[in-house]
């Protein structure tokens, strides 16, 4: 039985009574997350979730006690060498099958370059490319059960768009050529039996799938999405600029795909299950879609004379923002694609 610890605020306004705390990371035992991740509140709409390695810290200097001494290490790194206002992940998992925090839930990560909207990083520490570190049996459980549980909260389907390995996406444009050419190996090579999409699709996915639970939760209906367009969103209690923020101090950034389930005098409810409305007049509308063709091109206008930017892959889940002449706009971006190959819903 574990000690009960005072009440406090975790990063998505979730109460939590029963982890430690150090440097601003909280740390969960495995049943721990799963338990704190059923009663999640988050405002931000979650798309895909992203495995990778930390490479170096690996297991070498895990001691067994200095879990939050490393993460406070990395969060240095990031922020003071690679000039992040955070450290980049949302959780970090360990040797023996802990869990930490990192930066918010609430903002995007910063790990895999123009693909970290709508998503949730989690660094495993070590190094897990081919003779390096060989993961113990906690860290392994935790790592299938902690991605099947992200899965179930966040209502995705397990396959390789929803579940991306770092290692998929060129390092110098961001877009996605699965491995082929100026890719990291993370999260490591010898990964579940390696980091290619088919050794995903093999080794990992059906395990993440196993843990699934037999009956799917039912999926709340939603009104619609909607893109916050201020720096700052207040969350509120009610439909009224009168009500008490959430927990005193919660807001969503700008950018942040919402899900809206009620519409009241100007406010929108932003929560199926508490009452977390903010004021419509910060947002704007997004649509929904999934690319439905091998390479969708990527341009910089509403048409084929514009310039290429790159490409996005089959499956992909987008937010749209605008459409002109038959070409949809990316949410918070200058990009365009050909809406002829988008399926909404």
């Amino acid at each position: 039985m574990f000690l009960l610890l005072k009440m406090f605020i975790f990063s998505c306004t979730v109460k939590i009574s029963f982890m430690t705390n150090r440097f601003g990371f909280f740390k969960f035992s495995l049943q721990e997350f799963e338990d704190w991740m059923s009663t999640l509140t988050l405002a931000r709409t979650v798309l895909h979730i992203q495995q990778h390695h930390t490479l170096n810290p690996g297991y070498a200097l895990f001691k067994g006690n200095n879990h939050f001494e490393m993460q406070l290490g990395m969060k240095n790194y990031h922020v003071n060498q690679n000039g992040w206002s955070d450290i980049g992940q949302h959780f970090t998992t360990f040797p023996d099958g802990s869990i930490l925090t990192g930066r918010s839930l609430e903002k995007s990560a910063a790990c895999i370059l123009g693909q970290n909207a709508n998503g949730i990083c989690i660094e495993h520490l070590g190094n897990f490319d081919t003779g390096k570190d060989v993961m113990t049996k906690a860290h392994r459980e935790t790592i299938v059960r902690m991605t099947s549980k992200l899965c179930t909260r966040f209502n995705l389907p397990v396959n390789t768009t929803t579940i991306l390995y770092h290692h998929w996406f060129d390092l110098s444009t961001g877009q996605r050529n699965n491995g082929v050419k100026n890719n990291k190996s993370c999260p490591g090579s010898a990964f579940f039996g390696g980091n290619k999409v088919e050794d995903c699709q093999l080794n990992f996915l059906p395990l993440v799938s196993g843990q699934l639970p037999l009956k799917p939760l039912a999926i709340p209906e939603l009104l619609k999405y909607v893109s916050v367009n201020t720096s700052k969103l207040i969350v509120r209690t009610g439909a009224d600029s009168t009500k008490p923020r959430v927990n005193g101090k919660m807001t969503v950034d700008l950018g942040a795909v919402l899900r809206v389930y009620a519409e009241e005098k100007g406010w929108y409810k932003i929560s199926n299950s508490k009452d977390h409305w903010v004021s419509a007049k910060y947002t704007l509308p997004v649509s929904r879609a999934k690319v439905n063709v091998n390479t969708l091109n990527v341009r910089s206008g509403p048409d084929k004379s514009f310039e290429k930017l790159g490409t996005l892959a089959l499956g992909l889940e987008l937010f749209i923002a605008e459409e002109q002449n038959g070409w949809c706009r990316l949410n918070m971006e200058h990009k365009w694609v050909s809406k002829s190959f988008l399926t909404f819903h």
